[in-house]
């Protein structure tokens, strides 16, 4: 039985570990970033940071520290957050007056300051969006998938009435789902939340869900849709064009580092990482195959590859270390490097290398002066491998014929007495809470979202079998 298979957390641990991409530090539940790890987040967000500008959105930064007061006016937000606030209550050897939060979120600080900003229907909409880091003291942490301080982008924007802020909402759930689907080859199912896992102080939360290799399912990203909550809270009003005075309606939107965590999680096998090319912090890794020192044409060949190769804004690296080839290509193959280049002295004389895809298990030849557009090829076709079969490995293990509690345990003993995942399940719901808690507790299943376009329709709720209001993905998260 594969590692992955057998315990799939140790797995991920070990192989984020190896590939170095991050550390453990001294404060639990913190991690530093180390280079690569940093750069594919950096990938990311150069990506996300685009698109946000594209649609009119502009970068600002707000303080870390929020007041206590703040979370006070917004009691859903307080409730909803309050177990996981670090506190400041000291500074400079004295008590500080009120207790200081490490911000989970910014949705209370931004509020404060928008209230002074907005004044008329000529300032909105406002469109912001900050790059930061937020804490939240988890109880159980993963690196980069959950830890207690993270770093993630959040917007925050007001409007002048619910339907510019509903458009906004939707926007930003889109733009999202075509960098995840198209930048980290992950499959998403976009869809609302459930009331009970929505935003702490939303009207309406929207998300996009992906599924890990373990069946288990990952948060990729939230949209909210705000309505008047916290401009009622703040007091963000603004003058209307009839000369009076009004609440804006806000939205908030985000995506972590999390995604770090996903792309491994989605796309690793047993010899490491596999990383989409369009994130990888290396895209080819060229090898000198025997004794380069005593065939200097060699590295002299692989320099010019080297130089052509990044004259087209290819990530690329000559590994001209004293390892052996062998080394080089495990290691190489660890650290997930989307193509491998090889050249000895046998293909220096017939002008060939060779090349290695790392989600490929042959080698195939290629001619010297047709490598630039065969690597290429090569990172662009493997991109759109990688979705495909994390979609069809979604497909597989996504589950629509199951319609009762007693079907869902049943199939959950099935999938564990036979080594197999349980992976997501399709079910009905009747839109009531006790229904989806009681699902969760003997299952530990839990609503995932309300898909926008689910793949069937279902008629009876999962746990009582009466007529289902909704359709919805349930399985087990992290």
């Amino acid at each position: 039985m594969s590692q992955q298979t057998n315990d799939f957390t140790k797995w991920y641990i070990d192989t984020i570990q190896k590939a170095e991409l991050f550390d453990y530090t001294p404060v639990r539940g913190c991690i530093a970033f180390k280079p690569d790890g940093y750069e594919i987040w950096e990938h990311i967000q150069g990506e996300m940071d685009k698109r946000f500008k594209e649609t009119g959105h502009r970068n600002a930064y707000f303080p870390m520290l929020i007041p206590e007061s703040f979370f006070q006016k917004e009691k859903d937000h307080i409730e909803g957050f309050s177990p996981e606030l670090p506190w400041v209550t000291e500074a400079a050897g004295e008590e500080l007056e009120e207790r200081l939060a490490l911000r989970p979120t910014s949705e209370t600080m931004i509020g404060h300051l928008y209230s002074n900003w907005i004044k008329s229907y000529r300032d909105l909409p406002v469109l912001i969006n900050q790059w930061a880091n937020v804490f939240r003291w988890e109880k159980k942490t993963l690196p980069f998938i959950r830890t207690s301080e993270f770093l993630w982008q959040e917007g925050h924007t007001a409007h002048v009435d619910e339907e510019d802020a509903r458009k906004e909402t939707m926007l930003m759930l889109n733009i999202y789902k075509e960098v995840v689907e198209g930048l980290l080859a992950i499959p998403v199912y976009d869809g609302q939340k459930t009331p009970s896992e929505r935003f702490a102080g939303a009207v309406d939360t929207y998300s996009f869900e992906a599924m890990m290799k373990d069946g288990k399912a990952v948060q990729a990203g939230t949209s909210h849709y705000l309505g008047t909550k916290f401009a009622e809270a703040f007091d963000i009003k603004y003058l209307n064009k009839e000369n009076k005075h009004t609440f804006v309606h806000t939205t908030s939107w985000g995506t972590s580092t999390r995604l770090i965590g996903s792309v491994i999680m989605v796309h690793g096998d047993e010899q490491g990482l596999v990383l989409p090319p369009r994130i990888s912090p290396t895209q080819v890794v060229l090898i000198p195959v025997g004794p380069g020192k005593k065939n200097p044409a060699i590295i002299e060949k692989l320099d010019e590859i080297f130089t052509a190769l990044k004259a087209e804004g290819i990530r690329v690296r000559l590994d001209d270390s004293d390892q052996s080839p062998g080394y080089k290509f495990n290691e190489w193959e660890l650290k997930g490097v989307p193509v491998r280049i090889e050249l000895g002295p046998r293909d220096l004389d017939q002008n060939q290398s060779l090349m290695k895809a790392r989600d490929m298990d042959e080698k195939i030849s290629v001619q010297l002066e047709s490598m630039v557009e065969k690597v290429k090829n090569e990172l662009e076709t493997m991109q759109t491998r990688l979705f495909e079969k994390a979609k069809a490995f979604r497909e597989e293990n996504s589950h629509t014929h199951i319609d009762s509690l007693d079907q869902l345990e049943q199939h959950i003993a099935e999938s564990q007495a036979s080594g197999n995942i349980p992976g997501w399940v399709l079910a009905g719901w009747c839109g009531d809470d006790d229904c989806e808690a009681s699902v969760k507790e003997k299952t530990k299943f839990t609503t995932r979202n309300i898909p926008f376009n689910p793949p069937a329709e279902k008629q009876t709720c999962i746990h009582c079998g009466n007529e289902a209001k909704h359709t919805v993905w349930f399985a087990r998260a992290y």
